[in-house]
């Protein structure tokens, strides 16, 4: 069925995919995000990291992402983060706050009992984008 065309978003300022699948999908005037980890735009994996860098650069790669898409932290609707250890939660939402702003989007925190290659937090997201 032909419809609106399902666009793929990929910044080299964020973590390259490590699957079968794309940084982020535009459709419909939607984003949708796939899940960020902490790696590296350039691919280094560094999951001794402590919690704090580990946020800061897994939110980096999804603000890197938005941007690609012609986005910003005000565009996004719904955020997930995947938590290992709920324990992290007060640091992740006060970085949250500063890096996303004022903007409030929908958001759940669920704790895990693990993440791949021993991470402490992923992030997905899906946000409003024009260029879709």
């Amino acid at each position: 069925m032909a419809g609106r065309p399902i666009t793929q978003v990929h910044s080299n300022q964020a973590a390259p995919p490590g699957g079968h699948y794309a940084q982020a999908i535009g459709h419909a005037g939607l984003l949708y995000v796939s899940g960020q980890l902490p790696v590296q735009a350039d691919g280094r994996h560094q999951p001794e990291q402590p919690f704090v860098e580990q946020a800061r650069s897994a939110l980096g790669n999804l603000l890197a992402i938005l941007d690609e898409a012609g986005s910003s932290p005000e565009d996004l609707l719904k955020v997930t983060v995947y938590l290992v250890g709920v324990e992290h939660w007060p640091v992740f939402d006060q970085l949250y706050r500063q890096l996303i702003g004022s903007h409030r989007p929908a958001r759940a925190v669920v704790p895990v009992a693990g993440l791949h290659h021993g991470y402490l937090v992923e992030i997905d997201a899906i946000a409003r984008c024009d260029t879709a």
